[in-house]
């Protein structure tokens, strides 16, 4: 049954690639572009191409997950348009890369608000009608490996992708009895998006970056090449697209909370996506 789908962050690798494997699978797959998008290869015109040389439903449009107007108005006028949102795709924002100490408070609260907070302000948005019609899909993705003691300098992105997995979890269980399923794709990667695509956010506080640099000299530029080691080929992005498509795709009581990109079958399930666990 074709769906209705929003997905978050669509000027990405991954989320483009999301957006163009559901419009194939014949859902309406509407792709939110970001305020960014003009320094991405996605972007509103490339959507619109593709949507136009395949003759797919795919709608790219405006969503600014940081801006509570921006995403109050794109649940609006696709609803208005469509009449429903069945499923929510919430890609990863982008990855903070630094001694902690040299990120600003100012920083991590942005962080924070665009691997987090954000998902609150669509859910708050797309959920009440869910609830009502007691029905409807939410898909986290999330890379693997995520240790905060996985990698040197990148302690702030596996903090907030370990939030992120932990608040998934309990949309869960709390959306369950209201017939509102919940999966957490596992990508097959560090970083979801390819390696040239990978957004990368660094310190404002140089100073103490170079303070750090100073102590531990190298150890930047080898955190550097983990980056570009871990990030997901072009192969990983479409793979990731495809466990996502498929989870979507799935009968309503059969999707796992929890799904390893590309694994056989239902990978390293916890339970349905129902079940909350």
């Amino acid at each position: 049954m074709s769906k209705i789908v929003l997905i978050t962050g669509a000027s990405s690798g991954l989320g483009a690639a999301t957006a163009q494997a559901l419009a194939g699978a014949g859902h309406t797959a509407y792709a939110g572009i970001g305020p960014a998008s003009g320094r991405s290869p996605g972007g509103i015109a490339e959507l619109d191409g593709y949507a136009r040389a395949q003759g797919a439903r795919l709608r790219p449009l405006v969503l600014d997950v940081a801006d509570q107007r921006s995403v109050s108005a794109a649940v609006r006028d696709i609803t208005a348009e469509a009449g429903r949102i069945d499923v929510v795709i919430h890609t990863m924002g982008p990855v903070p890369r630094g001694p902690v100490e040299s990120f600003t408070p100012y920083q991590l609260a942005q962080i924070y608000d665009a691997h987090v907070l954000s998902t609150q302000r669509v859910n708050r948005a797309v959920l009440p009608q869910m609830r009502e019609r007691q029905d409807g899909l939410l898909v986290w993705v999330v890379p693997s490996g995520h240790r905060a003691d996985a990698a040197p300098y990148l302690a702030l992105h596996s903090e907030a992708v370990t939030v992120i997995d932990h608040l998934a979890a309990s949309y869960a269980k709390e959306l369950t009895g209201f017939g509102i399923e919940t999966s957490i794709v596992v990508s097959g990667s560090l970083m979801p998006d390819t390696g040239q695509h990978v957004r990368l956010v660094y310190p404002d506080d140089t100073e103490t970056a170079e303070a750090y640099e100073g102590r531990y000299p190298g150890l930047v530029d080898r955190v550097d090449v983990t980056l570009a080691e871990q990030a997901g080929t072009d192969a990983d992005v479409a793979q990731t697209a495809r466990a996502i498509a498929a989870v979507v795709d799935g009968p309503k009581g059969s999707r796992p909370l929890r799904v390893a990109a590309g694994s056989p079958g239902d990978g390293p399930g916890t339970g349905s996506a129902g079940s909350g666990g």
